[in-house]
């Protein structure tokens, strides 16, 4: 990239950027008075889902019995765990505290919902606490199945040649040692997926970018092989993403092995067992990414409020795809990871998707009907090495929706992409999780 060429990228971010906060700060409802009402509000789960929506409807309601709950104290910037798994961030950059996010006026009960009532209207916390609500807004995230695959367990992170960037901020951390290794040493490295519905379906692929890259810039991409083991004949839900990918990955060296699902790992001995549509096969790997198979909280499915004819096994709440309300109980909505929606397990899709729960709930309220409508849109910005991304957006249909036409395209790999990643994203974050974006 020449001089010019990025004095001209940088205008270009630096202007998208200014855009962006200025979208962000007209985004909310501005000019709304607020709606007066003793409604009793509950929403389980303070991530990016429901910390965002919580600092909305205070906003929103003026009288409302907010309570918002979980169990844990920290709040976990899930986007950056790409960039610490391949060392390029410390483990800090995506922590912070939950109650850093929330707003005053409401109830936080730092426990875990342990059970869901909807006939009765009740939640009941893993303290023993019965919480009677008239809405209810799901939003706990999903759980890691770890135990799924045989022989692996969190604490093998770090060891044995085992990463697994989605366990959390320290498992990120433990992946890029083993990963770092990986660089260095060379040999064969696995990248999985999981067959199940997961959490931003690109990070799997741009974990196997990055280490290809790293590895590449130390001079050692001939010690490597790199195997991407995915769940299906295909590399990305999109096609034509996918076929980019496929092209990226020819060009690189990186070999597919489709519809192979991780089952089972010998650590000691460095073999995966894989299931494939001919039985099950073994491959050694000197570095294998392990992503486990993601489902619903056990309070989610266990309360009945879970598709029974979609997504079996998983627990996905069963909600209409374009208001994300719930089909059989209307005063429950559910948001982020745990919707029972084709696509929107990402933090970009949280963003479009509060504002919707919101419009219903506060028309629910009034006793009025909702109008905003959530089109399934999620955003991945695609790392295809350090330095450079392809800022992928799509909605339920698989149409490329780009949020900057004739500027950003989605297919090539930018500068300006990666910034959006590395810089602009936490920004828009924690802009979202205030309200505001």
């Amino acid at each position: 990239m020449t001089d010019s060429d990025f004095a001209t990228s940088r205008r270009m971010f630096l202007g998208l950027a200014a855009s962006g906060i200025a979208a962000a700060a007209i985004s909310g409802p501005a000019g709304a008075a607020p709606v007066k009402t003793s409604a009793r509000v509950v929403i389980i789960g303070a991530g990016a889902a429901g910390t965002a929506l919580v600092n909305r409807l205070v906003d929103r309601l003026d009288g409302a019995a907010i309570t918002i709950l979980d169990a844990s104290k920290e709040h976990l910037y899930q986007p950056g765990l790409t960039l610490v798994a391949a060392g390029l961030k410390p483990a800090s950059y995506t922590q912070s505290k939950t109650t850093d996010w929330l707003p005053k006026g409401i109830s936080y009960i730092n426990e875990a919902a342990a059970g869901i009532d909807p006939e009765a209207r009740t939640v009941t916390t893993s303290g023993g606490q019965t919480i009677a609500y008239d809405f209810l807004v799901v939003a706990p995230g999903l759980v890691l199945d770890n135990d799924a695959i045989e022989g692996f367990s969190p604490d093998l992170i770090g060891t044995n040649g085992i990463g697994s960037l989605y366990n959390g901020a320290d498992y990120a951390a433990s992946t890029w040692k083993a990963a770092q290794k990986f660089t260095e040493d060379g040999g064969v490295g696995i990248f999985t997926r999981p067959a199940t519905e997961m959490k931003c379906a690109g990070a799997p692929l741009k974990h196997a970018f990055l280490i290809d890259d790293i590895a590449r810039t130390a001079g050692n991409a001939g010690k490597s092989e790199i195997i991407y083991a995915s769940n299906n004949e295909s590399l990305f839900g999109v096609p034509i993403v996918s076929e980019k990918v496929r092209m990226l990955f020819d060009d690189r060296g990186i070999e597919p092995a489709y519809s192979h699902v991780l089952k089972a790992i010998e650590p000691g001995k460095r073999i995966a067992t894989f299931a494939t549509p001919e039985g099950d096969t073994e491959m050694g790997y000197d570095y294998l990414h392990v992503i486990p198979p993601q489902r619903a909280p056990d309070v989610v499915r266990q309360s009945g409020l879970s598709w029974a004819d979609k997504w079996i096994g998983q627990g996905w709440v069963e909600v209409d795809m374009q208001t994300l309300q719930h089909l059989r109980y209307p005063e429950v909505f559910a948001l982020g990871d745990v919707a029972g929606v084709p696509k929107g397990k990402t933090a970009a899709s949280v963003k479009w998707q509060v504002p919707v729960v919101e419009d219903h709930l506060v028309a629910a309220i009034e006793g009025r009907e909702g109008t905003a409508i959530y089109n399934g849109y999620t955003s991945c910005p695609m790392i295809t090495r350090i330095g450079r991304a392809m800022l992928v957006e799509f909605d339920y249909q698989n149409n490329l929706t780009p949020s900057f036409p004739g500027i950003i395209s989605p297919l090539e790999e930018l500068w300006i992409s990666w910034l959006m990643e590395e810089v602009a994203l936490k920004a828009t974050y924690n802009a979202m999780l205030r309200g505001k974006a």
